[in-house]
């Protein structure tokens, strides 16, 4: 017989059952969640996690990602990686490795899809003017942002402000404190890594920044590239180069699986707390951080500072420096609902909400209105 048939509800209570029965005992089960800030009964047919997932994805902070940089400036050009295609990326490697090591695949995708939404415009550069600006006011942190987000600025509930999501996926978003992360937002934490750099990687060259010749001296790409010629030989430049870039991601997640499989058997932890004591266990080998490391500063000498990538950052620190200033010091600049926030939270963080949830496109479009006469005064 089956194990159910169309007429069988797999209902939530089912799915904690599930995970408590076939998850690791270092993962985190549902049932088991510290639960939310405020009340709220269970639902019928979802677990505690898939409902957060569920509202992050239907959260505005979320759908903005889709215009917000990762590298490039949004305008730049439309194949290049955004905040969103970013979280998916990782989403999707964090996912294959909580299913490998028996963790919750819900609450990692939970924290995966949520780990960006605390970026400005601009990437890092949105970021760093944020933190500058903000610097005698309480400080600005994507961290604390998501966590902002979820908690307090996302408005969809009739009984409670933010999206009330359950403690774990809440504490994950910060990624600091005296404890070490649970296993899940170390996973996440882990994938976040391989897919900035790779993929910064895939982006530089397809714009021409980066070039292989280049490359050659980093010992990931050399090696990866030695690999997918010798066992795809005569392939075109363009194939070669994505299955190059496959070959990273896969060696770093093959890397990731089997060293901290090695720790998690040499630690054995009883329980999802006893796993977040001492080192931190879903992590890479010495040997693949040292190969990471290398990467990272490559791409930081020869794409993060490279002229053009400069000229962009500086332009659009200028637009968030002037826009913060004008705006903080005149809040009747701000539209209504924006001019309220201010009022309610203070004139510079009020604005540095407004400012950090934008997209690119929309903060360009307000620099103009504010700064240029030709500019419209209001949204079109």
């Amino acid at each position: 017989m089956p194990a159910h048939d169309a007429g069988t509800m797999v209902n939530r209570e089912a799915l904690e059952e599930r995970e408590l029965r076939e998850l690791a005992p270092y993962a985190m089960k549902a049932r088991l969640s510290r639960g939310r800030q405020h009340e709220e009964a269970e639902h019928a047919y979802r677990t505690a996690y898939q409902r957060d997932r569920d509202r992050i994805i239907h959260s505005g902070a979320f759908r903005r990602l889709e215009y917000k940089t990762q590298v490039f400036v949004n305008s730049f050009g439309d194949y290049y990686r955004t905040r969103l295609t970013h979280t998916m990326e990782v989403a999707q490697i964090a996912r294959t490795v909580a299913r490998a090591l028996g963790l919750n695949e819900d609450l990692t995708e939970a924290i995966a899809l949520a780990h960006d939404v605390g970026h400005g415009p601009f990437g890092h550069t949105g970021e760093d003017a944020l933190a500058e600006l903000m610097r005698e006011h309480g400080g600005f942190e994507h961290n604390r942002q998501a966590l902002r987000l979820v908690d307090v600025i996302e408005r969809k509930y009739p009984g409670f402000p933010g999206l009330n999501l359950t403690a774990e996926v809440r504490e994950s978003l910060l990624k600091h404190g005296g404890q070490q992360l649970c296993l899940e937002a170390q996973v996440v934490d882990a994938a976040d890594r391989i897919a900035y750099n790779t993929h910064d990687v895939d982006d530089g060259l397809t714009s021409g920044i980066l070039d292989e010749a280049a490359l050659s001296e980093v010992a990931l790409w050399s090696d990866a590239l030695d690999d997918v010629t010798r066992r795809y030989p005569g392939l075109d430049p363009a194939r070669r180069r994505y299955h190059v870039v496959r070959s990273l991601i896969d060696r770093a997640v093959t890397d990731l699986l089997d060293r901290s499989r090695e720790r998690l058997l040499e630690t054995a932890p009883k329980d999802p707390l006893d796993a977040q004591r001492g080192e931190r266990l879903v992590a890479p080998s010495h040997a693949m951080e040292r190969r990471q490391l290398e990467l990272s500063r490559f791409l930081s000498r020869h794409f993060y500072n490279d002229y053009r990538v400069r000229r962009m950052r500086r332009k659009a620190s200028e637009f968030i420096r002037e826009m913060f200033l004008a705006l903080s010091g005149d809040t009747g600049l701000l539209p209504p609902a924006a001019q309220e926030w201010a009022k309610e939270h203070g004139a510079q963080r009020g604005v540095c909400d407004y400012i950090a949830g934008m997209t690119d496109r929309e903060a360009i479009q307000e620099y103009r209105r504010l700064f240029h006469a030709d500019a419209g005064t209001g949204p079109e």
